[in-house]
């Protein structure tokens, strides 16, 4: 029985491998258009489809949103019921057919009024949704999947290929970057990886900062009102020159010979501090306190200079979900 099962899922897999690779080979310059169109929107694309394939249009909208062009799926069914008022002049419509044949040819004369490029990713070239369509990329497959030959299976696995490949190539020509990406997942993991020290530092007044020449005391109270267990120790000019931490207060204090009130930041502090740019990953800066010591801080410099902008503690990342 197991053998059986097992090559049962493999015969579904074979066939769907087989149908992306025809589909590979299928691609021409009608793609390389279609890429065009998209580039060129000035509104939304609007993906439409009933069925299985209007499941697969939810997906190829979501991909398109989430990677740097503005989508929303219709379904073809309400949009012939009013939700046809969110297809305006600019937009493009990206209809998904397998037959070409299904409810979405009730949104192609509005379309057409409006002046929107339509965009048909069908398996018939010789359907209605194709001979309306500015380009048609074919997903046609050999077989599906189901033995019946009726439930959508590699069709469908098509489509969403299709619709990845399209978003993709946008992506790329967009110049799309990381810091796009994270302004588009700010929650989950996704969004905790790209987080930036700049987006978790404590800045202005929470930054805590002493002299040189600040005593003991005055040393000890900026770190205990900041409540980082750690300061910054400045020059005459501003410019970063050491930490104090609190293990740098005991060290301090076990060697000091003398009155140990005589102790200024520049004799407890650790010189030429670990310090990290405000537009690097957080989880750099993880990375970063991991291979010095370890420590728990780190102070951020404003561009170009030697001047504390910010500092980032371990727990600001804990608690952001960064480790």
């Amino acid at each position: 029985m197991t053998d059986e099962r097992l090559a049962r899922a493999r015969r579904v897999l074979d066939i769907e491998g087989a149908a992306l690779s025809a589909l590979r080979d299928r691609l021409d310059g009608d793609f390389a258009r279609a890429i065009d169109i998209l580039l060129a929107c000035r509104g939304k694309v609007i993906v439409t489809g009933v069925g299985k394939s209007g499941i697969v249009c939810r997906k190829i909208a979501a991909t398109f949103s989430s990677t740097g062009t503005p989508a929303f799926f219709l379904h073809a069914v309400e949009g012939g019921h009013g939700d046809l008022g969110t297809l305006v002049r600019g937009d493009v419509l990206l209809a998904v057919s397998n037959s070409g044949e299904t409810e979405v040819v009730n949104l192609l004369p509005v379309a057409r009024r409006f002046a929107i490029p339509i965009i048909a990713m069908c398996g018939s070239r010789d359907s209605t949704l194709a001979r309306s369509a500015d380009v048609v990329l074919d997903v046609s497959v050999p077989e599906e999947a189901c033995p019946l030959g009726l439930a959508p299976t590699a069709s469908t696995t098509a489509q969403m290929a299709l619709g990845d490949a399209l978003a993709i190539a946008l992506l790329e020509e967009r110049g799309f970057s990381a810091d796009d990406f994270a302004l588009l997942h700010p929650a989950g993991a996704l969004g905790r990886r790209l987080l930036r020290v700049e987006d978790l530092m404590h800045r202005g007044p929470e930054v805590p900062v002493v002299a040189e020449t600040a005593s003991l005391k005055d040393t000890v109270v900026e770190m205990s009102s900041k409540r980082l267990g750690v300061t910054g120790v400045v020059n005459a000019a501003g410019e970063l020159v050491g930490v104090v931490t609190d293990g740098d207060l005991r060290r301090g204090l076990e060697r000091a010979a003398g009155d140990v009130r005589q102790l200024t930041a520049r004799d407890l502090m650790t010189r030429a501090p670990k310090t990290i740019a405000a537009g690097a990953l957080a989880g750099e800066a993880v990375a970063l306190m991991e291979r010095s010591g370890p420590i728990t801080s780190l102070f951020v410099l404003a561009d170009g200079s030697r001047t504390p902008a910010g500092v980032i503690h371990l727990h600001d990342m804990l608690r952001a979900g960064v480790v």
